[in-house]
């Protein structure tokens, strides 16, 4: 699919100004610029090194990377999506995935995003991810046995993911030991008693991360079954999004079979001031490599699907307007979707 690149008259502005003040070339595209070649950075945030959406972004910064000279994107570690937020408050980074949970707290402006100087706006979707409880202890055999001398890591600490499963860890039990271990190490601290409960998931519900795998090989890795007082909780609680999910998909571990998840909708998003014309060489040059995407990472083969750049965004965060008229183009925008003021 071909498409114009269009510079809105507010980027235009105002790389002229910054042009005036032998500042702005580093802004420029080309294209949008009389010609000038000079590159933009953009800074993407995902989560720790150890991570399948980290290496995910890697290739993805790499396929990007090949396709335009006017963009180099670079793939950048975090603690989570809470980190992430504040990485585009402190214009640290362009674009920063986030998860349906952290959405709704910025949107309503809870605590601790209640302070941004910024709007949020949305620009693709990454991917879905599931999350269950995983265990080597012998005697515990669903998240109700958890007690308070179990040490257990929802997710490290400050991770956007953490504070969803938190709460849904309270409606099965009343108390626990909270630790905080990488996703990476968990099979470690368990090896070593520091760990007694820990976390997993498929990736879109069907991929195992390469973490995963390693905890499964290095201990007697069983999934946690969720009675179903647990599970009815978590359906009534409007700020959880609960699906099934199939473990015995991972192998190598002890599994109960299909169980609910609390489960998450990863999205990249920016600051709504982000320049138009970066967002829009951005999704185009990632749409030109759609169908090579996998051959970067294999989590990026979804995005073969045009569809699939849109799925699961998220109620009341705006699209950056580049990101709209790029969707409107490719004919996956939705009468439902909002766009935000440029």
């Amino acid at each position: 699919m071909a498409h114009e690149r269009k510079c809105s008259d507010s980027s235009t502005t105002r790389r002229a100004l910054l042009a005036a003040t032998g500042v702005g070339a580093a802004t420029a595209l080309a294209g949008c610029s009389g010609g000038n070649s000079s590159q933009t950075t953009v800074r993407m945030r995902t989560s720790t090194s150890g991570t399948t959406a980290y290496g995910a972004n890697q290739g993805l910064a790499g396929a990007i990377n090949d396709q335009t000279d006017d963009l180099f994107v670079e793939a950048k570690t975090s603690q989570g999506t809470e980190a992430n937020i504040g990485a585009l408050q402190s214009e640290d980074a362009e674009m920063v995935y986030i998860q349906n949970w952290s959405a709704y707290d910025v949107q309503q402006g809870n605590d601790p995003f209640g302070e941004l100087d910024f709007e949020m706006t949305q620009v693709f979707h990454y991917y879905d991810l599931p999350w269950f409880f995983i265990t080597d202890n012998t005697d515990l055999e669903t998240l109700s046995d958890i007690g308070p001398s179990t040490a257990v890591s929802p997710t490290p600490s400050g991770s956007g993911t953490a504070p969803a499963l938190e709460k849904a860890l309270g409606y099965a039990t009343d108390d626990y030991e909270r630790v905080s271990v990488g996703y990476s190490g968990q099979g470690n601290a368990m090896n070593e008693n520091q760990l007694d409960v820990g976390v997993g998931t498929l990736m879109n519900f069907v991929s195992n991360p390469s973490w995963l795998q390693e905890i499964a090989s290095t201990v007697d890795l069983k999934v946690l079954d969720v009675e179903d007082s647990t599970a009815q909780a978590w359906t009534d609680d409007e700020r959880l999004l609960t699906q099934s999910v199939e473990t015995d998909q991972i192998d190598g571990a002890d599994t109960p079979g299909e169980i609910p998840a609390p489960t998450f909708a990863y999205n990249f998003v920016s600051r709504g001031d982000l320049d138009y014309d970066t967002v829009y060489a951005f999704l185009e040059a990632m749409h030109e490599q759609k169908d090579e995407l996998a051959d970067f990472h294999a989590l990026l083969e979804t995005f073969a699907e045009d569809s699939f750049w849109v799925k699961n965004m998220y109620d009341g965060v705006p699209f950056h307007p580049a990101a709209a008229d790029f969707y409107e183009e490719l004919g996956v925008w939705s009468e439902d979707f909002e766009r935000a003021d440029e």
